[in-house]
């Protein structure tokens, strides 16, 4: 296979010598689109299973038309290159269809938590201004509670329960009295939409429609970045198909084809996206889809198609490894695990490897690098600890924070830079902060303070930027405070992260409370839960007299954790 040239000697990247043995140290530069990668398995893998769900499985051929078929009712809906459409969708069969639907017509893709409350969507939506919306029936509501000044013109309706077995259909819909009036009430459609099944009811999309090209957008994807506002990440065609690629050459071991990788994370957000939808279609893999996170659901669908690749979260290892040690359910087959989005604790590690029998290593990445950009050698060369060395074609430079011009010496402290092809083209709409964080030279800032060895190996040390992570997810302290500001006792409000269990954060409220106010946590806690998603509320809320701040009146988040962490 030929490479691609890279712009670092190799001298000057000690970390190819730790590479794990077939991993290539560049590999060649995608030049077709998404749409040429899936089609490309569709041709190749054609009646093997591509997806599964509660059950049902969906050949590639029968995902390829299905694409091909809502594609062309997303271009009777008015659906054109460079719209943006936004999905509201757990996992699903129809995510995946839907997904490279929008991507065929050259058209943005837009992923949203389905669990968002209408301001968090509202957010978004200003920002990017999606005239189209495929959404969970289940949620809906939560689109058309948006205001009419967002100018949604269709809000296509997904139902479920469509792309499960006919007898699990059923049963969701129990007590029913006859299976023709059960069969019936399965496609009543939300009131004020379109129903996704009549999308699939077109002809295929005509051959001669234009196509992307590799530089064009693909995914807004929003995040809080460095900065701690949410915006939305550009990224194209090539960040996502070649992080597709990095991916598969950092696993030379799994089999084209053949391999069966769970889809336990949400593919709404960037890590699921790329490591659980664009690489297991880039593999020919057999993606087993849950809607959400369930030890007993995970366990069960193991039983018949046990994983061989399972790309996770700490916490999610954890409940597997215990879970399959009580129920006695074997694991065996997972050879390969990639966790992501949080410190993997050296435990966890050593408890999962100890139930699978297989390698579970550490990444790093951001939603701005689509999103891996190091990860630990699956073999015996990783460090456990740290996350990694950087993919092939990346290169990374630790720096003065304040000057970034001046490099860090091995072992010492400094921020973050890489550079790759997986590394965005900008924030949607905000050219100023694009710049703040993509420097000449075509280096992106990430925010991390880290060391690195002499043979490559990256240790985080700390966090310039003040996001907390918590199960695998990016919460902006603002967006929290902004919440807990409005509840009638608070009077001042700072949002941290505390160290929780299984490697993660908690997001913790410090407030100061009105005069003749008295803290009643639950109170707050249920207020904020009205306008934030679950995982976004704060675990703990505190008081403290007074916040500390500086000399221009800024709330010093810093010292708020520093204090609560010391008390």
């Amino acid at each position: 296979m030929s490479v691609s040239t890279p712009s670092t000697p190799a001298k000057n990247r000690p970390w190819l010598s730790s590479y794990a043995e077939g991993v290539p140290s560049d590999i060649e530069l995608p030049t077709g689109s998404l749409v040429d990668l899936i089609e490309a398995s569709v041709k190749k893998y054609g009646p093997k299973v591509a997806l599964e769900f509660f059950g049902a499985e969906t050949t590639y051929r029968e995902l390829g038309e299905q694409i091909e078929r809502a594609a062309e009712g997303l271009r009777k809906l008015g659906v054109e290159h460079g719209d943006r459409v936004a999905l509201v969708l757990p996992n699903c069969p129809q995510h995946i269809v839907a997904f490279y639907a929008v991507l065929r017509l050259g058209a943005i893709v837009i992923e949203h938590n389905p669990l968002y409350t209408p301001r968090e969507l509202r957010h978004q939506f200003e920002d990017h201004g999606a005239a189209v919306v495929i959404a969970w029936d289940k949620v809906c509501d939560t689109v058309q509670k948006m205001p009419a000044d967002l100018a949604v013109k269709h809000l296509i309706s997904v139902d479920l329960t469509e792309a499960m077995p006919l007898h699990t259909r059923l049963a969701l819909r129990l007590p029913v009295k006859k299976a023709r009036d059960a069969r019936a009430a399965l496609h009543a459609p939300v009131r004020g939409t379109i129903p996704w099944h009549t999308l699939l009811e077109n002809r295929r999309i005509k051959q001669s429609r234009p196509r992307p090209a590799v530089s064009d957008i693909a995914l807004l994807q929003y995040t809080s970045g460095t900065t701690g506002t949410p915006k939305g990440a550009m990224l194209t065609h090539l960040n996502l198909h070649v992080n597709a690629l990095q991916g598969r050459a950092w696993l030379p071991q799994l089999t084209e084809g053949t391999e069966v990788v769970y889809g336990v994370l949400p593919m709404f957000h960037a890590y699921g996206l790329t490591l659980c939808l664009t690489f297991s279609m880039s593999a020919g893999a057999r993606l087993v889809l849950l809607p959400r996170f369930d030890v007993d659901l995970v366990l069960q669908a193991a039983k018949k198609h046990p994983p061989t690749f399972l790309p996770a979260v700490p916490p999610i290892y954890q409940r597997l490894a215990a879970g399959a040690h009580e129920r006695g359910v074997d694991l065996s087959g997972i050879r390969f695990a990639i966790s992501g989005a949080m410190n993997l604790p050296v435990a966890t590690v050593e408890l999962w490897e100890s139930v699978t029998g297989g390698l579970l290593v550490e990444g790093y990445g951001l939603t701005e690098t689509s999103p891996v950009a190091l990860a630990n050698p699956v073999g015996p060369s990783r460090r456990p600890g740290t996350i990694g060395v950087p993919f092939p074609n990346t290169e990374i430079r630790i720096v003065d924070p304040e000057n970034t011009s001046n490099d860090r010496a091995v072992g010492e402290a400094g921020e973050l830079l890489i550079r790759g092809p997986q590394v965005f083209a900008g924030y949607w709409q905000k050219p100023d902060q694009s710049r703040e964080v993509l420097i000449e030279g075509g280096w992106f800032r990430t925010g991390d303070i880290v060391s690195i060895d002499a043979d490559g190996f990256v240790s985080v040390v700390d966090r310039i930027k003040e996001l907390i992570i918590t199960g695998g997810f990016n919460v902006s302290p603002s967006e929290v405070e902004d919440a807990v500001r409005q509840h009638r006792s608070v009077k001042d409000v700072a949002v941290v992260g505390l160290p929780g269990s299984g490697g993660g954060e908690d997001v913790v409220a410090a407030v100061v409370l009105n005069p003749g106010a008295s803290l009643d946590e639950k109170a707050i806690r249920d207020f904020s839960r009205e306008h934030l998603t679950a995982y976004k509320v704060p675990k703990r809320v505190v008081v403290l007299d007074e916040l500390p701040t500086s000399l221009i009146g800024k709330v010093l988040r810093r010292q708020v954790r520093e204090k609560l962490l010391h008390e």
